[in-house]
């Protein structure tokens, strides 16, 4: 492994010890029959605006639990495991549908929207869902999926750039290895020109797909295709973002702010609404005071973590991810981190687009040939290069916690390199071929059931539902009082906030 100045020395015990992360998990509500629900957030959960561990993604039926930052996996897992089992309490006869690839979906104009209440703020949330599917259409944004939020002591802002810039070139290991999404629903895709294969009557797969969620009928866009954006630099990285963010984009000027009808469509006709909207496997990012752009943030103060945004939906795991996969995760971080980062060039940026499609729709492919550099190479090569690598970082993890769980993490991965047939992936399609005749929605729904029994097995103890529901109640007053303290009106509001020098320190 070619190292950086940082390394070998600087992995420390106390760095290893001080990394820090937080999970975000994004599911469907569904009816005991598997589809959507297009009841409101029940309100026993609270304020999809301001609760601090249960809000909604870009539907009002899609709910997403956030853990707080943790040292250790295990606690990290258990704050997952409360709040997820609180959930499931409140939504009833409900429950969370455990696959990345939704369920079947009403026509896409009846998918509702996440509603934030009626303050500035709130109201800014639902706009920009409004444009979202304007720009993209509802049922895209439906997919759901696991955020990893990441940091180690003492790591510049430079530092964290190559470790974006390592982590994109190296991320189809991550797709191979863990996605979860190799089928979806027919609904999903109607009207749409798609290269999936036919499984059963409401089901379209693709027969070495590991994760249709990351490939081109995922969060995809020919708009932001246009973008490219380089992560040589934080500097770099901001003008391409703050040009996206300023400059008109003629099909979305034709959609309009507003409607005929004075109804808000969208935030702005430009590019991107607001930064949240650059799609990408991974984001820097940095905590945000009110009201604060994204963008100044990281541009004054740098960045404080990353955020891993390519991780399926495990639907063999009541939580959506295991801890193995975490801790494979942060090995893997740590590793692009240490790791020789050179400057990324527009060929390698195509390369890495191209190789992120390949891996999502035909990850399993015996043979698989991707791009590095000027030569092609095979997946199974390149993967088994990069876990050696990883080796003596997984040693070193567990030497400092005492444990041998990093390095059952590697094997486990050198496992799925060498049998596919244990992916996640794999094991997804078979079990929709031999246990449920083919169907997709079958398999998930009948996962969702298992899924919701297991969470609630465990009793939830009484001081966390109590802390659980002040919380609840206390976001409530929140969202209340915000809406009290508003006093400018909606359109000055908008103005303000999307002003061009909000984005510059």
């Amino acid at each position: 492994m070619k190292i950086t100045t940082e390394a070998p020395g600087a992995l420390t015990e106390s760095r290893i010890l001080g990394i820090r992360r937080g999970v975000e998990k994004e599911s469907l509500r569904v009816t005991a029959d598997g589809v959507l629900a297009r009841t409101p957030h029940p309100l026993s959960l609270g304020s999809a605006l301001t609760h601090p561990h249960i809000t909604t993604d870009f539907s009002e039926s899609q709910v997403e639990l956030i853990t707080g930052v943790h040292a250790g996996v295990q606690p990290c897992l258990e704050e997952l495991r409360e709040v997820h089992q609180f959930t499931e309490h409140a939504i009833g006869d409900e429950m969370l549908w455990v696959s990345s690839m939704p369920c079947c979906l009403p026509d896409d104009g009846a998918i509702p929207l996440g509603q934030y209440g009626s303050s500035n703020v709130g109201l800014s949330k639902t706009v920009y869902r409004m444009g979202l599917g304007y720009r993209y259409g509802r049922r895209m944004q439906t997919i759901s999926g696991i955020h990893y939020n990441w940091s180690m002591p003492a790591v510049s802002t430079e530092a964290y750039f190559g470790l974006i810039r390592n982590f994109r070139r190296n991320a189809f290991l991550l797709l191979y290895l863990f996605g979860a999404s190799p089928a979806v629903c027919s609904s999903f895709v109607a009207g749409r020109q798609h290269p999936l294969q036919t499984l059963s009557e409401d089901t379209l797969y693709l027969p070495y797909a590991t994760s249709l969620r990351m490939g081109r009928l995922g969060y995809q866009s020919d708009a932001q295709a246009s973008l490219a954006v380089s992560y040589n630099s934080l500097e770099g990285y901001g003008d391409s973002l703050h040009k996206a963010l300023i400059r008109p984009y003629p099909a979305y000027e034709a959609i309009g702010v507003r409607g005929e009808d004075g109804q808000y469509r969208q935030l702005a006709t430009t590019l991107l609404q607001i930064e949240n909207e650059f799609y990408g496997t991974i984001r820097p990012k940095r905590v945000i005071f009110p009201g604060e752009r994204p963008l100044h943030a990281l541009r004054e103060r740098g960045v404080e973590y990353v955020e891993v945004r390519l991780m399926d939906l495990d639907p063999f795991e009541p939580l959506g991810i295991q801890g193995q996969t975490m801790r494979f995760l942060d090995v893997f971080l740590t590793h692009c981190l240490f790791s020789e980062s050179p400057p990324d060039t527009p060929e390698e940026i195509v390369a890495i687009s191209s190789n992120q499609h390949a891996v999502a729709e035909r990850g399993r492919e015996p043979g698989l040939m991707l791009q590095r550099g000027e030569s092609r190479v095979e997946l199974a090569d390149w993967g088994r290069e990069l876990i050696r690598d990883m080796e003596p970082i997984a040693e070193q993890f567990d030497a400092s916690h005492g444990t041998n769980a990093y390095t059952e993490a590697i094997q486990a991965a050198i496992q799925g390199l060498h049998q596919s047939e244990t992916l996640p992936s794999a094991r997804v399609l078979q079990a929709v071929r031999d246990a449920h005749a083919g169907s997709f929605l079958d398999f998930v729904r009948a996962q969702s059931r298992r899924t919701k029994s297991a969470v609630l097995q465990t009793p939830l103890s009484q001081a966390v539902r109590e802390k659980l529901e002040r919380q609840a109640s206390e976001s409530l007053e929140s969202q209340r009082a915000i809406e009290a303290a508003d006093t400018m009106p909606f359109d000055i509001y908008l103005k303000e906030y999307l002003a061009p020098r909000r984005l510059l320190v």
